[in-house]
């Protein structure tokens, strides 16, 4: 039977804070061949590269990043020392070059403005643009949410008795929507909050952790915050903070077919009063927080910058524009009605927002 043609590949990946990894190979009959990693790390002692290159040598070509990992650190010989690198960053270049894992330059990325919708299209657009991402039908985006009304946004497990005050939500015409993703609650109001949505094919993460995944996919809001004079940080799993409190937080979602939904609020000039009335924030929620009052954990970037909340997106806006040489995008037609169908048949209807009573 005659041989597959051999493919020739190349991957990088420059590990953060490290060296750069570079992975040239072959593919064979779907399995690597003539595997060699090279880069500016430092490894002792030199005969360790070819057991690295052995470990990878014949695996099929859809070997799951855990196992490249794995396969290189059980080949390791026990006196061997990597400086600047990981099996982890080896099977990282290792599947870029075969297109199993990416990196923010190997996608066109758009961004979609803030742009005024009821809060349950918000929720079910960011549903159907992870969807049309993970197909391959829309570029990976980054959307900023904008509101037409007080809103209460609860995580996909929340109770919802448990976080809201539904007699203060008719007080002060609160709308409460349920969102796909887990995490805590959001309390937004016209003007109080920037949040904004990132559709990312999962490649994109591909051998990170979830707790990793966060910074990850948020460094480009640190560098535009330190444009801003403010430094701020992770603080595990999903806090931003700042040495003044927290300002944000973030939440994510992973679809059976590729796509990915990571999206982030940061308070901006937050009524706490309000908040406290229509949120019911115990104590055990703060108890790892430090502090005995929910409006404590409210600092809002107005007070910290001294800016209009639209030059601050302006401002993050442009450091992603920048840094990816992201283009203007907008929401497509299908898209809306996509999204307006799920508002009528999930967002919209009591069963989803009392999924979790």
């Amino acid at each position: 039977m005659e041989r597959a043609a051999r493919r020739e590949y190349h991957g990088e990946f420059k590990v953060a804070g490290g060296k750069l990894v570079v992975a040239d190979l072959g593919v064979a009959d779907g399995r690597f061949s003539g595997v060699s990693i090279n880069g500016d790390f430092f490894l002792e002692p030199d005969e360790a590269l070819d057991d690295i290159n052995a470990a990878l040598e014949g695996r099929p070509i859809g070997t799951p990043h855990g196992e490249l990992a794995t396969a290189v650190r059980q080949r390791l010989r026990p006196d061997a020392e990597m400086f600047g690198f990981s099996p982890e960053a080896v099977a990282t270049a290792v599947r870029r070059a075969v297109g199993m894992a990416s990196s923010w330059a190997d996608h066109q990325w758009e961004i979609i403005g803030p742009t005024p919708l009821p809060t349950a299209m918000h929720v079910a657009m960011d549903e159907v643009l992870t969807r049309e991402v993970g197909a391959g039908r829309r570029n990976p985006t980054l959307r900023f949410w904008e509101w037409e009304s007080p809103s209460v946004v609860i995580g996909s497990f929340q109770s919802m008795r448990n976080e809201v005050d539904s007699d203060a939500v008719r007080r002060h015409g609160v709308s409460v929507v349920r969102r796909i993703s887990g995490g805590g609650t959001m309390f937004m109001e016209h003007g109080n909050a920037i949040t904004y949505s990132l559709y990312v094919p999962q490649s994109l993460v591909d051998g990170l952790s979830f707790a990793d995944s966060y910074p990850f996919l948020d460094d480009w809001v640190m560098e535009g915050l330190r444009k801003l004079g403010i430094t701020a940080w992770y603080q595990p799993l999903n806090d931003i903070a700042t040495d003044v409190g927290k300002i944000g937080g973030a939440a994510q979602k992973r679809l059976g077919n590729g796509g990915m939904l990571h999206h982030v609020t940061m308070s901006y000039d937050i009524d706490a009063d309000k908040m406290l009335e229509v949120l019911r924030i115990g104590r055990e929620k703060l108890s790892d927080k430090g502090i005995r009052s929910a409006k404590k954990r409210v600092d809002p970037l107005r007070r910290q910058t001294g800016l209009p909340r639209e030059e601050i997106i302006r401002v993050l806006s442009d450091t992603f524009r920048e840094r990816y040489q992201a283009v203007d995008g907008t929401l497509h037609p299908a898209e809306v009605s996509a999204a307006q169908v799920l508002v009528e048949e999930k967002f919209g209807t009591a069963d989803w927002l009392y999924r979790v009573p």
